[in-house]
């Protein structure tokens, strides 16, 4: 009756108390209040730091603690994998909206209808060429994904030494992407403060290349994971996620290579 009393009768994970979204909330708002502080005086950017180093700290705890409970716990059956590609697709779903609200700005400007916009690129403004390093970042990015696709191909080959190549692979193009993007801001002619061409040029492609650097980190947490051996052919719901997410990260700038580099400069 005691093996019976605790076997469970469901396929659901029961999460133990965490004290991690109480200390990731608290790490947002020391981050946000740091930010602010730092907008005022860059000077002040203690706050700041320390507000990183809690979400990095909790980052880290936490997906720790789900890691062992898909290997050490077994708690990641079918139906949680189920709720976790779900939960992934609604989180994406969330960044596309992100993202939608820049683009948005964007055709605001660009399509005429704004009365107090004659012209796009607005005077004075010239606008980075698009065939030189935004095309060449378009060309790594699509890369990464390729190989991303490969090292996806021998998760499900049960073949580690593919796995892991193809996601440093990807880390490396992301890292060479992201040294281009500084790059090309280095040669821009326009400040972010010089009206609503530079605003929304730099919050859409200057967040996107925040998403490409969490992917990186994502991707180069599986690739350690995948040399443990987290990653079997039949259960692999983290590397997934992070093909989802790098996936989307792709298409968004295949969206701001169009539409703002092509389009845009138009």
């Amino acid at each position: 009756m005691s093996n019976a009393h605790h076997q469970a009768d469901h396929p659901f994970h029961l999460l133990n108390p965490s004290p991690w979204p109480l200390v990731a909330s608290l790490g947002a708002f020391v981050l946000a209040l740091g930010a602010v502080h730092w907008f005022h005086d860059r000077t002040q950017n203690t706050l700041m730091l320390v507000g990183f180093a809690i979400v990095f700290a909790t980052a880290f705890m936490w997906w720790r603690d789900v890691v062992r409970e898909a290997r050490r716990d077994h708690a990641h059956t079918p139906t949680v994998r189920h709720g976790l590609r779900l939960g992934m697709v609604l989180f994406i779903a969330s960044e596309v909206m992100f993202f939608a609200a820049f683009f948005w700005a964007f055709f605001n400007g660009a399509s005429g209808t704004n009365p107090s916009i004659t012209q796009w690129p607005p005077a004075g403004i010239e606008p980075l060429h698009t065939w030189s390093l935004p095309f060449i970042n378009t060309l790594i990015l699509l890369s990464s994904g390729v190989t991303v696709n490969w090292a996806h191909h021998g998760v499900r080959a049960g073949k580690t030494r593919q796995i892991v190549l193809g996601l440093l692979a990807s880390v490396g193009l992301g890292a060479i992407f992201l040294s281009l993007q500084m790059i090309e801001y280095g040669e821009a002619t326009f400040k972010f403060t010089e009206g609503v061409y530079p605003s929304v040029f730099y919050m859409a492609t200057g967040f996107h290349g925040v998403h490409v650097f969490v992917g990186i980190c994502f991707l180069a947490v599986c690739a350690v994971r995948a040399g443990l051996g987290h990653f079997p052919p039949g259960q692999h719901v983290g590397f997934e996620a992070a093909a989802w997410y790098w996936h989307f990260v792709d298409v968004v700038w295949l969206f701001l290579f169009i539409w703002v580099y092509w389009w845009g400069n138009s």
